[in-house]
């Protein structure tokens, strides 16, 4: 095994995954915010 060296790692697998993550949050988010807009002038 290799000693480890501090920013060598190839991290672009990560980077990508946590994109897609915060992409999704925001969609749900947003979804969540429409859907209770909706509910609200549905019921008003």
């Amino acid at each position: 095994m290799s000693e480890y060296q501090r920013g060598t790692m190839d991290i672009r697998s990560h980077e990508k995954t946590f994109h897609g993550f915060v992409r999704l949050a925001a969609w749900v988010a947003g979804f969540a915010i429409c859907t209770l807009i909706f509910i609200a002038l549905v019921n008003g």
